[in-house]
């Protein structure tokens, strides 16, 4: 098996590998992109060779193969799911084609990788993977019940502390037993739907997390109040008390000045 992250994905012009999806993915996990020049086949010469090798001693001992040139009719009807196709296909890299001298090296790919003695690339955390790989759905609120999602009800502890929050769901098409749940692009929990997954969240489980997250709050609130209580008193917006010097008392007593000229009656 091969794992770690490439320092290159050089790819053909398929509508897969020009999306702004597979740019931003190799953008975050630092993989140089590059696509092949247009109208010159000798440069995907490689994969292509892989393809054929698949499709010319895999396949046609597959049930549901159709032969180049047959109209479109397989030799014996289909019979394999998308999981037992995947489970196939694992074990012809892993088992035959990975273990297999190659002609061009002299040695098994498997070898040849394990000979360089190097350590691979990976990422910080797997989930991050998930969070660039999986398939996105569109943003979901968190109820108190959990997540509604493909008319599906998915369910986790420690979605009891984030009620009323909007989060992002991404999932495998292949398994919706579970979901993967990111806050603010942060890897959060695994929901699981109960109908389709053998695990479960009793309602106890539930409880605890709520109060967990209840006492929390509480905690975080009494600090902040404290923290506010030891803070100066802010008075640049009270309004300003009168002092003694303002209006001194010698001052408040003396009369006005009368005017010194004299009037009459006759005047």
């Amino acid at each position: 098996m091969v794992s770690g992250l490439p320092d290159i994905l050089y790819s053909d012009h398929g509508s897969d590998f020009t999306s702004t999806r597979i740019e931003h993915v190799c953008l975050d996990v630092h993989v140089r992109l590059i696509h092949s020049r247009i109208g010159v086949p000798q440069g995907r010469g490689k994969i292509e060779r892989f393809y054929r090798t698949i499709t010319t001693e895999l396949l046609p001992h597959l049930p549901g193969f159709i032969p180049h040139g047959t109209g479109g009719s397989p030799i014996t009807e289909p019979a394999l799911t998308l999981h037992q196709l995947d489970d196939v296909l694992e074990r012809f890299i892993v088992d035959e084609y990975n273990e297999r001298i190659h002609s061009s090296t002299g040695a098994a790919p498997h070898e040849r990788w394990r000979s360089d003695s190097f350590i691979p690339r990976t990422p910080a955390r797997l989930e991050d993977i998930d969070l660039l790989l999986l398939t996105a759905a569109t943003t979901r609120r968190v109820q108190r019940d959990g997540i509604r999602f493909a008319s599906t009800r998915y369910i986790s502890p420690v979605l009891a502390a984030y009620v009323g929050e909007d989060v992002t769901v991404r999932y495998d098409p292949r398994d919706l037993g579970e979901i993967r749940i990111f806050h603010d692009n942060i890897f959060l929990c695994r929901a699981i739907a109960p109908e389709r997954s053998s695990e479960t969240v009793s309602f106890a489980d539930l409880q605890a997390a709520r109060n967990t997250r209840r006492r929390a709050l509480k905690q975080q609130l009494r600090e902040l109040t404290t923290h506010a209580g030891s803070l100066p008193e802010d008075t640049r917006h009270q309004p300003e008390i009168a002092t003694a010097f303002d209006n001194p008392p010698d001052q408040a007593a003396i009369p006005p000045a009368r005017h010194g000229l004299r009037t009459y009656a006759s005047d």
